[in-house]
């Protein structure tokens, strides 16, 4: 059965997302449902964090021609699938450590070589990247609510059911054919070498600094804006609210951003980007009064979307298997390494800092303002 490729690629998105909503916010309730305690959840969610790096990195960028990516997809998925039902089998901390690793390796690498497709089909096809991106951010909100309800209806078994089933029906979406197929060049590279490592960091290292840069400075709102909000006196649901405002924020920019960037360079969403990021870590340190947190939720668009459509823009002006190599890069160092590295040191500062950790988010952007890469390079 043959779809759009953009309906391909959608679906794609929209059934990764929805199973990346349940695994982020409710696995560590599924380990503890399982029971393990404090120190083994950890371990195991930070060996899964390690995984995620080391797949986005190395296996992603082994694909060095376009027109294999759909492949890779549907065996990547199939992977995936068999490791999320190794979780049925036991509770054992060491098995669990093994089925965590595996799942992660082969879940992490579905976003950078989605994200190297989307690049391909924007050079080959014109396809417009963010509405196309937004059914992912959609799914999220979605499949994280409902995982929510299904746990407090039933128990936290629901959760490890609700993976199982993103997780086939990505395998099921991608194993239908796209109407167009991308091209590529019929010249596979068998060794990607140090060589051309070294060219791809000479070349696009301002970027790369930039984008881990914006994307890490998200570390402390990821992980501990919900237990400052709470502090400050809210409720969890209002503090679900404000976490929905902005994807619903991130939403609406992917579905206009045809529109309202088309004529814009990477260096100039950065900007912008940067800009929106020193204001909304700025009001999230200096206050936790209700306006100035919705103001600061709504610029999610900028502080996150917007840096990721320049990112896109940045790694699609590449060639062939340029694009998949530093759209790995990308997603390892920005998406994975850099939240990383600042989740460690916002978790030691916290108990010190509290909301004024927000100032180091804000600290942590405005380099980008002067190393963004040239217009040149674009």
């Amino acid at each position: 059965m043959a779809i759009r490729s953009a309906l391909w690629l959608a679906l794609g998105y929209f059934t990764y997302f929805f199973t990346y909503g349940v695994w982020l916010p409710f696995w560590a309730v599924w380990l503890k449902g399982a029971g393990l305690d404090a120190e083994k959840i950890g371990l195991l969610l930070g060996a899964g964090m390690v995984s995620r790096f080391t797949g986005s990195l190395l296996i992603a960028s082994r694909v060095t021609n376009p027109s294999r990516l759909i492949t890779v997809l549907r065996v990547l998925a199939g992977l995936s699938l068999l490791f999320a039902l190794g979780f049925w089998f036991s509770a054992f901390w060491a098995w669990l450590l093994l089925v965590m690793i595996g799942f992660n390796l082969f879940f992490s690498p579905l976003v950078p070589l989605s994200d190297a497709l989307a690049a391909t089909w924007q050079r080959q096809l014109g396809m417009a990247y963010g509405p196309v991106r937004l059914w992912g951010s959609l799914a999220f909100v979605i499949s994280s609510a409902l995982t929510g309800l299904l746990v407090n209806a039933f128990s936290y078994q629901a959760i490890l059911w609700m993976l199982c089933a993103g997780v086939t029906a990505m395998l099921c979406g991608m194993l239908l054919r796209p109407s167009i197929a991308p091209q590529g060049s019929e010249k596979v590279v068998a060794h990607t070498g140090w060589q051309e490592w070294r060219q791809l960091l000479r070349s696009s290292w301002r970027f790369l600094l930039c984008v881990t840069l914006m994307q890490g400075a998200h570390a402390a709102y990821y992980s501990f804006s919900a237990i400052w909000w709470q502090d400050a006196g809210y409720s969890a649901s209002v503090v679900g609210y404000l976490w929905s405002l902005g994807v619903v924020a991130e939403i609406v920019i992917f579905a206009a951003s045809n529109r309202l960037f088309r004529r814009w360079s990477a260096r100039d969403l950065l900007l912008l980007s940067s800009i929106c990021a020193l204001i909304r870590w700025s009001l999230l340190a200096s206050s936790t009064a209700l306006p100035q947190l919705i103001v600061a939720q709504i610029l999610h668009c900028g502080s996150f979307t917007i840096c990721h459509l320049a990112a896109m823009r940045f790694i699609a002006a590449r060639e062939g298997a340029e694009v998949i190599r530093l759209q790995s890069v990308y997603s390892a160092l920005a998406m994975g390494g850099g939240i990383a590295v600042m989740t460690i040191v916002c978790g030691v500062l916290f108990p010190h800092l509290h909301g004024a950790i927000f100032w180091l988010m804000a600290l942590l952007v405005v380099p980008t303002l002067f190393l963004r890469p040239k217009a040149t390079g674009l």
